[in-house]
């Protein structure tokens, strides 16, 4: 390309720069050494493989004995509630069993009327089988009616279904490659109304992949929903010629 036809080509470049770059695409270009970075972007739409599920019931009493056959009666309707759901025994496991003495802390005060002894039993409910625990969370009152309160929250997080998605290392070879050639084709789209051609890749860096809800919404996170998004963004730097 000669001088005055490599002038030309930058003017006209400088000149498009300011109406091209929204919506484009593009990130970044210098002029000063003839380059321009893009972005790629790459989604796909995924469902959640594993579900856990916590379950956890309290009993009270002043009898230390009268609590604990409660919250072991408690698990049993537990596990019959899910074994009607179609949820074997062997998908849960016991996390955590904490009995409390409401009358030893010396510099605690105790309700008039509160139950001395309070036992507290968790389960872990954990399946591939994502629709079939989704259902059997909708008939969680069936639980109620056999006289289990569950209980709301706690260290093991929100006491309805967690939805995961364990399977990113499947799609992160053909992801990387879809967003790296879309940033190739806006920088391409680029170099064609700046009357340019894209050269070499100088530079690439892949962004961080992202499991987001499918329908996002405010105060729905992402863990609550089977269906999810999976999205990367690779940055890509190419010469101009």
């Amino acid at each position: 390309m000669s001088n005055s036809s490599g002038g030309r080509t930058i003017v006209a470049i400088a000149i498009l720069v300011a109406g091209f770059l929204v919506g484009r695409g593009i990130e970044r270009f210098r002029i000063a050494d003839r380059s321009v970075t893009v972005k790629g972007v790459a989604e796909r739409e995924v469902k959640a493989d594993v579900a856990l599920w916590p379950l956890s019931f309290v009993a009270a009493s002043d009898d230390l004995g009268v609590a604990q056959r409660k919250v072991q009666s408690d698990r049993r309707a537990v596990l019959a509630f899910l074994a009607r759901n179609g949820i074997d025994s062997t998908a849960t496991e016991l996390i955590e069993l904490r009995v409390t003495d409401t009358t030893a802390n010396p510099y605690g005060s105790r309700n008039p009327g509160a139950s001395r002894y309070v036992v507290r039993m968790g389960v872990m409910v954990r399946t591939h089988d994502v629709d079939r625990l989704r259902d059997a969370s909708q008939r969680v009152d069936q639980l109620l009616n056999a006289g289990v309160v569950i209980a709301a929250g706690g260290e093991y997080g929100p006491s309805g279904p967690t939805y995961l998605f364990t399977k990113l290392n499947d799609f992160k070879p053909a992801m990387i490659a879809e967003a790296t050639k879309n940033a190739r084709e806006a920088a391409q789209q680029f170099a064609r109304e700046s009357r340019a051609r894209v050269g070499a890749m100088r530079r690439a860096s892949q962004g961080i992949f992202e499991i987001l809800p499918r329908n996002p919404a405010p105060g729905l996170a992402q863990e609550g929903q089977i269906a999810k998004t999976l999205r990367v963004v690779s940055t890509v730097e190419y010469l101009l010629n």
